[in-house]
């Protein structure tokens, strides 16, 4: 197992910069005073292709040799990941290759389309999203760059630790939404050498709660097709996150569909910024778990804005 390292880190935030935006910080009186914590939210959800997974998609492309771009790029991705891997790859001037569920939302597949990513649909689960992407693969030759349990996506998703730290001294906790675990490894990556002292802290839908599960029992325990409305979060840890999770995760906290509407409300009427269902669980348990973060300078990654504005989950039922 290839482990990604600090200086891996270092070297992709050298590559990506020219591909990615540094996106700022924002806080809200409001907030800190509803949880009784001082939070920095990250804003990710202000990079181009609308969320962090620019960072490691930038980093796997940018990477490549001449030789290996040349059959370009393959994935599978609910949709952030595939939209930033064809982003990435639209820059270089190479083929993007992207299996998606039929039921990922329409925004995120014309996001994919605009950057020029050609899509493959498969059934919204687990083993069929990899059986089909087996078949993309062998016929198209592109490099396989993982969503997330890829040592150069985990290096190019730590950068973004990396630039919250700069922005906001003194840390107590950094927390972030958990589904297959690649910004929460790239995290744990960039704190235990920058900041060990500071925490990490994973949040996760109660109705996809694998990674919570796992974290317990000590060992992977993969869901094949959960349901919640944080859709970016419905894939299971692999060998390379769980290494970053059961060696340096303080604790995951979860928080059910309609806890994560309400703090998605919250997010979009008091810091005034555009997120989707998946980024607001961290809130989400921040507010169902005040005590283990009042007092606290709170670092919160709030990691993709790609949501469809006509299906917005106060307005569908979703959550009921």
């Amino acid at each position: 197992m290839d482990i990604p390292t600090y200086d891996d880190m270092l070297v992709a935030h050298d590559r990506i910069k020219p591909h990615i935006r540094r996106t700022p910080v924002r806080t809200s009186d409001y907030l800190n005073d509803l949880t009784g914590a001082q939070l920095f939210f990250k804003c990710e959800n202000f990079q181009e292709p609308g969320a962090f997974k620019v960072r490691g998609a930038s980093n796997a492309v940018f990477g490549l040799s001449d030789d290996q771009a040349k059959r370009g790029v393959a994935t599978h991705s609910s949709g952030n990941h595939a939209s930033c891997l064809s982003y990435a790859a639209m820059r270089r001037g190479i083929p993007c290759h992207v299996v998606m569920p039929r039921t990922a939302p329409q925004a995120k597949k014309d996001t994919v389309r605009r950057y020029g990513g050609q899509i493959t649909e498969c059934d919204p689960s687990t083993s069929s999203r990899e059986a089909t992407f087996a078949k993309v693969q062998e016929a198209t030759g592109g490099d396989f760059v993982h969503p997330y349990n890829d040592p150069r996506v985990i290096a190019g998703q730590g950068t973004c630790a990396k630039e919250l730290m700069e922005q906001a001294d003194g840390l107590d906790i950094v927390t972030a939404p958990i589904g297959g675990g690649g910004m929460i490894s790239g995290t744990c990556l960039t704190l235990a050498t920058l900041s060990p002292q500071t925490r990490v802290i994973a949040a996760e839908p109660e109705q996809a709660d694998d990674a919570y599960r796992s974290f317990k029992a000590g060992h992977i325990i993969a869901d094949d097709a959960p349901k919640t409305i944080a859709d970016g979060l419905l894939v299971p840890l692999k060998d390379l996150t769980w290494h970053f999770v059961s060696n340096h995760v303080s604790d995951i906290y979860t928080a059910s569909d309609a806890e994560i509407v309400d703090a998605m409300k919250l997010i979009w009427k008091h810091l005034r910024v555009v997120m989707e269902p998946s980024s607001a669980v961290p809130l989400a348990t921040i507010l169902k778990n005040r005590d283990a973060f009042a007092g606290k300078r709170v670092g919160i990654i709030i990691t993709g804005g790609n949501v469809d504005l006509d299906r917005l989950p106060w307005t569908q039922g979703e959550a009921s």
